[in-house]
C-alpha cells in the first residue's frame, strides 16, 4: 500500500507508489513531453540533434531531457550528440553519473583515506603528553 506525500512538481496530495515521486496529473504531463522527445529523435533526420537543438525543437527543458536519460529512458547509443551534465562539475558526458576527471578525483581520494586508515592501525597509539606532565611509570 501508499503513502501520502507530496507531487515534486505541483505540491498536490497524492499517494505514492513505488519510486514515483510526481502525482497521477503531473506523471501524465510528464510521460507526454517523453513521448513529445523520443518522437523527434525516433525521425531519422533529428539523430543528430544536440540537447539545445531537442529542447529548442520539442519545447522540452534539458533538465527533464536529462532526467529521461539519467532514468534510462532515453538510451544515447544512437544519438552521438546529446549529452547531459555531470553531477559534480556540470562537465558533459554520454555515461554515468560523473565524468573520468571527478571520478578519478574521487576514486583518489578514497585510495588515499584507506591508505591513512591502514597505517593509522599499523602504528601503536601513543599517549601525548603536555609539558607540563610527567610520565607516570
Amino acid at each position: 500500500m501508499g503513502t501520502l506525500d507530496n507531487c515534486r512538481e505541483c505540491g498536490h496530495l497524492f499517494v505514492k507508489s513505488g519510486s514515483i515521486n510526481i502525482c497521477k496529473s503531473c506523471f501524465d504531463k510528464e510521460e507526454a513531453l517523453f513521448q513529445r522527445v523520443s518522437s523527434f529523435l525516433k525521425k531519422r533526420a533529428n539523430r543528430t540533434a544536440t540537447t539545445y537543438e531537442v529542447m529548442k525543437e520539442t519545447g522540452v527543458s534539458d533538465s527533464l531531457i536529462h532526467q529521461f536519460i539519467r532514468q534510462g529512458r532515453l538510451v544515447l547509443t544512437n544519438f552521438p550528440n546529446i549529452s547531459y551534465p555531470c553531477m559534480q562539475c556540470n562537465a558533459q558526458i554520454r555515461e554515468g553519473r560523473l565524468c573520468h576527471s571527478c571520478s578519478q578525483e574521487i576514486k583518489h581520494g578514497l585510495e588515499k583515506h584507506n591508505r591513512e586508515m591502514i597505517r593509522s592501525n599499523e602504528e601503536p597509539t601513543r599517549p601525548t603528553y603536555r609539558s607540563n606532565e610527567r610520565k607516570k611509570e
